[in-house]
């Protein structure tokens, strides 16, 4: 399992022109499953994301985790982040 976080004012994903997520502060995640991730991967990164300090608290240093800042998650599913690419330049989702 791979997730990628990125911290955000606001987000929002859009299908066809509707959208179909949308949140204000918080953190987008892209997050990519393989066959073998099970519950202990899924809990493990839940807590990681959840405890990040990467919000700014009043002196300007990231000492702020998500829920200390009554944030949001978008999590969008992105099987591209375990492209492989080290041949070529196309990516390559076979083994």
């Amino acid at each position: 399992m791979r997730v990628l976080l990125q911290r955000v004012k606001q987000a929002s994903v859009e299908i066809d022109g509707n959208v179909n997520g949308k949140i204000g502060q918080g953190l987008l995640l892209l997050v990519g499953f393989t066959e073998n991730d099970g519950d202990k991967e899924i809990e493990y990164l839940a807590r990681k994301v959840l405890n990040a300090r990467i919000f700014s608290d009043a002196d300007d240093k990231m000492n702020l985790n998500l829920q200390q800042v009554s944030g949001s998650i978008l999590s969008i599913s992105q099987f591209t982040l375990y492209a492989q690419t080290r041949k070529g330049n196309r990516p390559s989702f076979t083994r």
